[in-house]
């Protein structure tokens, strides 16, 4: 039989109030909180939090407090990802985010689903994985929702709601956010 844990991490229904479950929220949610409170004159306690609160990468992340997430064990970053103020990360799937990538002010990052039965949402929960890859630049305040996969060099516009994948090299925006064309040369030039 799988654990809750097992279960939550393959995208099956699970029990959320499951006790280690609870118990690994806790824990990263302490170290949420240490990391919020810090100054920027400590680095190096930042980076030991993030080394602590992210499965992997924490040791090149780079982030503007506060920042919030479940487990944060379940959440995998490529080399020098950037998240701005008030990011959060709800990883009861794995998350996994490519190298340079950027996150502006109040994005999240949702993997979590619920039940259209009332009766079944009161006792379990689901969740789709979701994979960004390296080079994305995230604008503030999209919402990124479970399931969803982003390409290389993808642009995500300030307050857009992916609800579907975005390929590499495109830039999307809107509500429900869909592609509005490719990235150029032209774009290069800055």
């Amino acid at each position: 039989m799988p654990t809750e844990k097992e279960k939550m991490l393959a995208g099956q229904l699970y029990d959320a109030l499951d006790p280690e479950l609870e118990a690994a929220r806790q824990r990263v949610r302490a170290l949420c909180r240490r990391l919020n409170a810090t100054d920027e004159a400590e680095a190096d306690l930042r980076r030991s939090l993030c080394r602590d609160i992210f499965g992997k990468g924490g040791d090149t992340a780079w982030l503007q407090p506060p920042f919030h997430c479940d487990y944060g064990s379940n959440i995998e970053l490529g080399e020098r990802v950037f998240f701005n103020f008030n990011c959060v990360v709800l990883d009861v799937c794995p998350v996994r985010i490519g190298s340079y990538t950027l996150f502006g002010p109040a994005a999240q990052v949702l993997t979590p689903l619920h039940p259209l039965d009332a009766a079944l949402r009161r006792q379990e929960e689901y969740g789709r994985p979701v994979d960004i890859g390296a080079d994305v630049w995230v604008g503030a305040g999209a919402l990124i929702l479970p399931g969803v996969t982003i390409g290389d060099g993808a642009v995500i516009g300030a307050g857009s709601v992916v609800t579907r994948d975005v390929p590499a090299g495109m830039f999307a925006a809107g509500n429900p956010c869909r592609v509005v064309r490719a990235i150029t040369p032209e774009d290069r030039k800055g």
